[in-house]
């Protein structure tokens, strides 16, 4: 394993490569590619932190839980709420931020705070041949040129390597409030999604985890800001569903945490045998996915996120080739991964779009390949 320490060094050993290269961060996502394994986790630290300003600098290997910990000291946060793939995929290491980043990892506040992406300002990478690129800045208004900030997000590595991001945080909120429904059906819960989403309360979760053992299956709608407008826009929500109350009314505290926990790192599908689908569809397509199986579904984003706990050898995308939508195969089987393909397969014109990038950023084709198509 080639472990860099600074982006210089960084920049000689992609240069230096003679085949394939297997970008990794923390390695908490258990996604790998045959080649030699480069990890960023040497290059760790924050260069910037401006806390009036709401900017931060970062170098890609620092660890997740060291940057909130230096946000929470001001009493800010990183406000789209990054997974931690741990539980889920059964690994070890450190969340990343360059991880976070490179797969655009957004949590349950991705419906009110926007995805992470939407946070990010600028990028410093190194690209297939060994060039260090920067683009972007320390304030949303400095782009540009070709948005290469937007690109890299999502991107999975397979355009450059990233060495140091910029990015956008935010205060933390003073109080949170859940009200949660218990027991209601996916059709149901969709209804109280598309209620809560439309009204005019600044919702910033909505989420169903399923049953699990004597616990019901348990429907979350969350509300955050000061304590008297949470407790003003929850009394209001409660009016809003007098027809269908909820059966608690949860203001902050650990069990609240522990509650989104769940929610954001999929908590239920922890330690379980069996493969793990993710699901991006519009919110109202909902139905039609959790409608196709009696498989088990964690949902997130007012339904706009369906997790689904499956069989091996199951392949769900085929079971919802008729519903729009982006499948991706998170958890399985080596066999299943090579069979089924972990992303959805691209349409003609967006596969040779992303070919043509790959081309023009990696034309010796190293970095990460075939982890998207």
């Amino acid at each position: 394993m080639s472990r860099p320490e600074s982006e210089a060094e960084l920049a000689e050993r992609v240069a230096a490569a003679r085949g394939p290269l297997c970008i990794q961060g923390g390695g908490t996502r258990g996604l790998s590619v045959s080649g030699d394994l480069l990890s960023v986790s040497g290059l760790r630290g924050v260069a910037l932190y401006e806390p009036g300003a709401l900017t931060l600098v970062a170098r890609a290997g620092t660890p997740v839980a060291e940057i909130e910990t230096l946000l929470a000291g001001e009493n800010q946060r990183l406000a789209f709420e990054p997974m931690d793939h741990r539980g889920l995929m059964g690994t070890t290491g450190e969340p990343t931020i360059g991880g976070v980043f490179a797969a655009n990892i957004s949590g349950p506040r991705r419906v009110q705070s926007g995805a992470a992406r939407d946070h990010l300002l600028g990028v410093r990478f190194v690209d297939g041949a060994g060039q260090v690129v920067k683009n972007g800045g320390r304030v949303m208004k400095n782009v540009t040129g070709y948005d290469l900030v937007k690109l890299m997000a999502g991107a999975h590595g397979t355009l450059g390597v990233l060495s140091e991001v910029s990015l956008k945080v935010l205060p933390r909120a003073q109080c949170s409030g859940t009200l949660v429904w218990s027991g209601l059906d996916f059709q149901e819960s969709l209804r109280v999604f598309c209620a809560a989403l439309k009204s005019p309360f600044d919702v910033t979760g909505a989420a169903r985890l399923p049953q699990q053992g004597e616990s019901p299956a348990r429907t979350l709608i969350r509300v955050e800001g000061f304590e008297a407008s949470v407790e003003y826009r929850m009394q209001e929500l409660c009016q809003l569903f007098a027809d269908q109350k909820p059966d608690d009314l949860l203001m902050g505290g650990p069990d609240t945490d522990r509650l989104w926990r769940a929610v954001r790192d999929v908590a239920p599908f922890h330690g379980r045998a069996g493969s793990v689908w993710k699901t991006s569809v519009k919110p109202t397509d909902m139905t039609r996915v959790t409608a196709c199986s009696d498989y088990e579904h964690v949902i997130d984003w007012g339904g706009g996120l369906i997790w689904t706990l499956a069989p091996p050898g199951v392949d769900l995308r085929s079971q919802l080739a008729g519903v729009d939508g982006h499948v991706t195969l998170i958890r399985a089987p080596q066999d299943d991964l090579l069979k089924f393909g972990r992303f959805h397969p691209q349409p003609p014109v967006l596969s040779k779009l992303a070919g043509d990038l790959r081309k023009r950023f990696d034309p010796r084709g190293i970095l990460n390949p075939g982890v998207m198509g």
